[in-house]
């Protein structure tokens, strides 16, 4: 996250793009938000296994729109309603492929993660179309790097420590799914909802699956595949009321 801000607002710099200090909270509510996705999310898996932690951090497709009705007053259409339930369904098939939760309690912190992820797109789809999408994406992925360092030092772990053997890996997450990735859902939640933001994020294990199909030749059971279709098919529900096709 360091190197992303760094990077990130070098680029604010050469685009020479306007900064407004009211920009500082809304990045930092930003950053927060998405600091307790990807921290509880960490700790949660020193407890439970990645298919409840997948599955649980999943359901904030569930919680967008419950949170977003409570706090701002969304409007959710019935079509997206049954896509997000669909996606959920998806959501568990792919994540277990079929198989049983056990809850104990790293499923808990998973699903303070999913309140986390849940508030973050949130607040990102609320404060991306009133100021620059460049520093507000400096701004949280700093707030994320700050709350880190911050963290470490609290529990006594090494900040600095150099691996050169993941120099390719760093760059990667760096650029493409840190810099790029933040950049282009600050950009796009102008123009969508939370809720189906959250839905089209549901296709992550889809594509991760698939990614695993070719790179490490792994096989998906029935389950998974059955899970992989709800998912798509509930984004496309959700889409039934943007395409103007009448509720009934």
């Amino acid at each position: 996250m360091a190197p992303a801000a760094i990077l990130m607002t070098a680029i604010c710099l050469l685009l020479r793009r306007p900064f407004k200090i009211e920009l500082m909270p809304r990045g930092a509510i930003m950053g927060f938000f998405l600091f307790g996705g990807y921290a509880f999310q960490t700790a949660a898996l020193l407890y439970t296994s990645a298919s409840n932690a997948a599955f649980l951090t999943g359901l904030n497709v569930l919680l967008i729109p419950i949170i977003g009705t409570f706090l701002h007053g969304y409007h959710v259409s019935r079509y997206t309603v049954l896509g997000v339930l669909l996606a959920a369904v998806g959501l568990y098939l792919l994540s277990t492929n079929g198989g049983t939760l056990s809850p104990n309690k790293g499923d808990l912190l998973a699903g303070i993660c999913a309140v986390s992820v849940a508030l973050h797109v949130i607040y990102t789809g609320k404060y991306a179309g009133s100021g620059d999408v460049f520093w507000l994406t400096a701004i949280q992925l700093g707030v994320v790097a700050l709350l880190s360092v911050i963290v470490s030092v609290f529990i006594g772990d090494r900040i600095f420590v150099w691996h050169q053997e993941i120099a390719w890996a760093l760059a990667i997450t760096v650029i493409f799914a840190t810099v790029f990735a933040f950049l282009v859902q600050t950009f796009m939640q102008r123009f969508t909802s939370p809720t189906r933001t959250a839905l089209i994020f549901c296709m992550e294990p889809v594509f991760a699956v698939i990614y695993a199909y070719y790179a490490a030749g792994e096989r998906l059971g029935m389950p998974g595949f059955v899970g992989a279709f709800l998912i798509l098919a509930g984004m496309i529900l959700s889409e039934i009321e943007a395409i103007g096709l009448p509720e009934k």
